[in-house]
């Protein structure tokens, strides 16, 4: 249950969320957006047996691990964690002479998996879209190649978690109208609190989901890396 992999996090969702199921995660830089959905799916497929992709444009695998082992999260041997190296030599891509295509490319890795894995291929994330828009060589009819590309994950029955940058004003660097698009938002925010600043969790859109609207604070250091507090009081 994706409900009780984090800590707390049962207190924002009454019922639990079931495939298919696209949900973008935003947040201003330092909001814990990889870190969340890292722990989240991590926790997730080593409870259940499960197996999920975690894909990272914006750095190596390596890099990547450091940081989420500095922060106390685990690596579940049922989750896979790619970078742009592994889209690039996957014997399953187009030829040198084609232009590179990361959309294409993530979906022929996602199609790769779920005929090696089946109906235990269950998660999935990208991180992040932003990362995805500037590598991509040509944004026309970006809703439209966006859409294709959700009805892929949508077709192969996947949670997938799609991160995605905003500013510290929460204004979200969104191109292609993606809000509209997928079932869910979970904002991961920062807001100052008697003094402090508080990272903060809030479901600001979930279908088919019983959920609260509150920001519930998050916090890093505790068991499993990330916990969900209480709901924070504005001051």
């Amino acid at each position: 249950m994706f409900r009780d992999t984090i800590r707390g996090l049962d207190k924002l969702f009454k019922t639990d969320i079931k495939p298919p199921k696209i949900i973008l995660v935003t947040g201003p830089p330092g909001a814990m957006k990889s870190s969340f959905v890292y722990a989240l799916i991590s926790q997730y497929v080593e409870r259940t047996g499960e197996f999920g992709l975690y894909t990272t444009l914006e750095e190596r695998v390596e890099s990547h691990l450091e940081n989420m082992e500095a922060l106390g999260i685990n690596l579940s041997m049922n989750m896979q964690i790619s970078d742009l190296t592994d889209l690039r030599d996957i014997d399953l891509l187009v030829s040198e002479e084609e232009t590179t295509n990361y959309i294409e490319f993530t979906e022929r890795m996602i199609m790769h998996l779920k005929k090696q894995k089946g109906d235990k291929f269950t998660t999935f994330a990208l991180d992040s879209l932003g990362a995805l828009y500037s590598l991509m060589e040509n944004v026309e009819n970006l809703r439209k190649k966006m859409y294709y590309f959700f009805r892929i994950l949508r077709d192969n029955n996947l949670i997938s978690f799609v991160v995605m940058e905003s500013s510290l004003q929460g204004k979200s660097h969104l191109l292609g109208n993606e809000g509209f698009l997928v079932d869910g938002i979970i904002n991961l925010g920062m807001e100052r609190n008697t003094g402090k600043i508080v990272r903060y969790l809030q479901v600001e859109k979930m279908r088919a989901v019983s959920h609260s609207m509150e920001k519930h604070a998050l916090v890093v250091g505790v068991d499993g890396g990330i916990a969900v507090l209480g709901p924070v009081l504005s001051v």
